[in-house]
């Protein structure tokens, strides 16, 4: 994807083991270097993940679309390397940590309701004004 083409905000959420937390954080405070250049070369933008003391697992990237951003992650042989290494990880699977993202609906972000918000009121404005 490039860096030109529209960006979808998601957030998505999964569970790791209880008793597999520190492990979890330990593999992620030194990802592969392969592994963080095929994430960036496939469109994930402002990638983040947020893990909750009981295992709750929150990650939020900037991409065109999470299909597409895991099926391009897909074709990496060290996706695949990397997945495997981390699937026992996790809790309640029934397929590759990858394909099991649970997506979040945003309901709420700040910048997109300003920007309706002053646009509303430039709108109103300029209708109370009779400027066109």
């Amino acid at each position: 994807m490039s860096e030109t083409a529209a960006r979808r905000r998601i957030c998505f959420q999964q569970r790791i083991h209880p008793d597999r937390i520190e492990e979890y954080k330990r593999r992620h405070a030194a990802v592969w270097p392969e592994m963080l250049e095929a994430l960036k070369a496939t469109g994930w933008n402002n990638y983040s993940l947020f893990l909750s003391p009981d295992g709750l697992l929150i990650g939020y990237v900037e991409t065109d679309s999470l299909d597409a951003a895991a099926a391009r992650m897909a074709a990496y042989e060290v996706n695949a390397r990397w997945q495997a290494e981390m699937a026992d990880l996790f809790d309640g699977l029934d397929a590759p940590p990858d394909e099991s993202f649970v997506a979040l609906d945003e309901i709420f972000n700040l910048d997109d309701q300003l920007a309706a918000a002053r646009s509303g009121s430039l709108a109103s404005q300029t209708s109370q004004t009779g400027e066109h």
